[in-house]
């Protein structure tokens, strides 16, 4: 039968796991990185599909709905290994750490910035197929246009927490992959994160971002100053909640268990 992993294995997991990032090539990264951004999209488009042909009235119905679609997106991204931002904090930070080097943080903004860069582009390019008009079923385009508007205009305050959350919950997702032993589990907890994160709906910059930008493509009345404004307070809110809550907390977690041994 197997054990439980205690914190000191997790953590040699997560240094093993993240100095294999933090290794990759600047092609590899990019590349990664820029099919993350597109399977994303995949994501939020069956969440718009569902919702779209769902009875308006059920909107309770048709949210989980959505959020049910969109949990296949972040299945896809860890089956496939590829670069999520926020998702690659955790296992990146304990090799970091781990190597003592202080050289390791600019691989860690290099890592950091090409990823959101790429996921964003590849997402946004992904996401003008689906602006070519016949491209989804009737329905999905208003249910998209009409999250998005939500999302661009909900008060800074409340998009700022819901970052927090959401910015801590995609970094546990990278935590607790390294602590559970079989794919199967690997890619349930993933399925189930993705959920949650639509459910709430919790905000990660990459997805908020392009949710954005599909909802602008369809019709939503979202200027430039605005999205930037949302993408920059998402951002923080990602980097404070997936930093400062989890990822910190579970080095330093690793560190006290390492010190006791």
């Amino acid at each position: 039968m197997a054990t439980t992993p205690t914190p000191s294995e997790i953590f040699d997991r997560a240094v093993a796991e993240g100095q294999r990032r933090l290794d990759q090539t600047l092609l590899e990264l990019v590349s990664t990185s820029f099919i993350a951004g597109f399977t994303v999209v995949f994501g939020l488009v069956g969440l718009g599909i569902v919702e779209g042909v769902l009875p308006v009235g059920a909107h309770g119905v048709a949210k989980l709905g959505g959020a049910l679609a969109f949990g296949v997106g972040i299945v896809f991204l860890v089956a496939g290994r590829t670069e999520l931002f926020n998702e690659n904090f955790s296992d990146p930070v304990a090799a970091a750490v781990d190597s003592g080097d202080p050289s390791a943080v600019w691989s860690l903004a290099r890592l950091w910035v090409v990823t959101l860069l790429f996921n964003l582009v590849g997402g946004g390019l992904f996401s003008l197929v689906f602006a070519i008009g016949g491209a989804l079923p009737p329905g999905t385009t208003e249910a998209l246009s009409t999250v998005a508007t939500e999302s661009a205009f909900r008060p800074l305050g409340a998009s700022f927490a819901r970052a927090i959350a959401g910015g801590a919950l995609v970094s546990l997702l990278s935590f607790l992959l390294v602590s559970v032993e079989s794919d199967g589990s690997r890619l349930t907890l993933a399925y189930l994160v993705g959920v949650f994160l639509a459910l709430g709906p919790f905000e990660h910059v990459v997805v908020t971002a392009l949710h954005v930008f599909l909802g602008v493509l369809f019709g939503a009345g979202v200027g430039l100053a605005r999205f930037a404004v949302v993408v920059g307070t998402v951002t923080a809110g990602n980097l404070v909640g997936g930093l400062g809550l989890v990822t910190l907390a579970h080095v330093a977690q690793a560190a006290g268990a390492r010190d006791g041994d």
